[in-house]
């Protein structure tokens, strides 16, 4: 593929353009990304307008707006409004204020009515992820009437999975399937085939709503509507795809001790990425010092029994492990709607079986260890009986912060490993101290 658009950078020739076209646009994408943004220009000004579009939607906001820019404003003009709403949406919110209104300035009367209405949505809810580009019938059409239409309008809808039945004024009245549609008798009217119980969501709904309707009832798009069912546009599943990734790459990031970066890795400068990161770093480092603090009050019990440091790392460890792993099956749970707040107590009853069990066995392991290092029995029981404690005690505080967080309307995500681990540090080593002065005698 780079060699075919290393032949077209020279020929310019409509014979290499029409071979792009058998490729997919998301692998032109990526190889046309590795140009010099001039290169960018001359392969997309010789690319068929209609496959440079589809190649200009694998593109981030930044590399979408540096192209057309660059480009003559009739070809911009045209690109621009053969992107679907959606993504139109998204990328004059990604830009900052003078380049979306220069960005405006190329798009129709139609579009950009569209577009303007979808940008008052706010962000991470359905109506920020609509597009108004979908198959609008009326429910007195024939199979054969409906057919004729998706052929001719096909390429301006975003999915044609779905006919959208509405009556006159826009509303919504059920919507047919092009499976159904397919099957049905010409003759057969639309109103009398189309499902009318339509599974549908409001624009201001979460856009987690939005991923769980589509998974649990299985849609390839969903329709959005107002309060009183007027018709707004859909949401195709693509899109949650989408959601989904950056919802689970956000998730990933928080649990690793850092705030979501609002765009890809290579896109982020390296102050925005400091910035995101030095935060929890500090806020860490103040915890993990009361971790010294800790090792400072026991000083006496450690000088008496110089065997109890040897463990120290051993035991915190064991703990941020426990947590860690627990915390990252809760946040998830409670992501996908298995888990929620009422479930508290039976979370904990379960988590608190698990530690025990797990705690057991770590606490057999350790006894092992201790006995292999030489350090005497009761020192060796000590670690044992730590090694159980702070097991279940890590799987109890794991399991229950993110739940509190949710009741709170916080982010469970933000009860991070590296929160878990540093927190569970501190009070481990508490319970440790606590069961060598009580077996010890100290």
């Amino acid at each position: 593929m780079k060699k075919l658009l290393k032949e077209l950078l020279v020929t310019k020739n409509n014979l290499d353009a029409e071979k792009v076209l058998r490729l997919p646009s998301y692998d032109v994408a990526q190889e046309v990304k590795r140009f010099s943004i001039e290169d960018q220009i001359i392969l997309l000004n010789t690319i068929p307008v209609l496959k440079s579009s589809k190649i200009l939607q694998y593109m981030s906001a930044e590399e979408k707006y540096n192209i057309l820019i660059h480009l003559s404003e009739n070809k911009a003009k045209k690109l621009l409004n053969l992107q679907p709403i959606d993504e139109l949406v998204d990328l004059l919110l990604a830009v900052h204020p003078e380049k979306q209104a220069k960005l405006m300035a190329y798009l129709d009367k139609i579009t950009k009515h569209n577009v303007k209405k979808l940008m008052n949505f706010k962000p991470e809810t359905a109506g920020s992820l609509v597009t108004s580009d979908f198959v609008a019938v009326r429910g007195n059409w024939s199979v054969k009437m409906t057919l004729k239409y998706i052929r001719e309008h096909s390429e301006n809808v975003e999915s044609i999975s779905y006919s959208y039945v509405l009556d006159s004024h826009g509303y919504l009245e059920g919507i047919v399937s092009i499976h159904e549609l397919l099957l049905a008798a010409d003759e057969e009217i639309l109103s009398t085939i189309m499902i009318q119980e339509v599974i549908s969501v409001q624009a201001e709904v979460d856009q987690q709503e939005v991923v769980k309707k589509l998974l649990n009832y299985n849609l390839a798009a969903i329709p959005v509507t107002t309060a009183n069912n007027k018709m707004i546009g859909i949401i195709t599943f693509d899109d949650v795809m989408n959601v989904m990734e950056a919802e689970a790459t956000e998730d990933i990031q928080k649990l690793g001790g850092s705030e979501p970066l609002n765009q890809s890795y290579f896109e982020a400068s390296i102050w925005s990425i400091f910035l995101k990161r030095l935060p929890w770093l500090l806020l860490l480092f103040v915890a993990e010092a009361y971790t010294g603090t800790v090792l400072k009050y026991f000083e006496d019990e450690i000088e008496t029994v110089v065997a109890l440091a040897f463990f120290v790392p051993l035991l915190v460890g064991t703990g941020g492990n426990t947590g860690t792993q627990v915390v990252a099956t809760i946040t998830r749970a409670i992501g996908i709607g298995e888990v929620k707040f009422k479930d508290i107590f039976r979370v904990m009853k379960k988590e608190f079986a698990i530690g025990m069990l797990l705690g057991l066995a770590l606490g057999i392991a350790g006894l092992t260890r201790a006995y292999m290092l030489g350090v005497g029995t009761e020192v060796a029981q000590v670690v044992a009986i730590t090694l159980l404690f702070i097991v279940i005690w890590a799987s109890l505080v794991a399991a229950v912060l993110p739940l509190i967080l949710r009741k709170l309307k916080l982010d469970p995500a933000v009860v991070s490993g590296p929160f878990i681990t540093t927190f569970v540090d501190g009070t481990g080593l508490v319970i440790y101290f606590m069961v060598a002065k009580t077996l010890l005698n100290l």
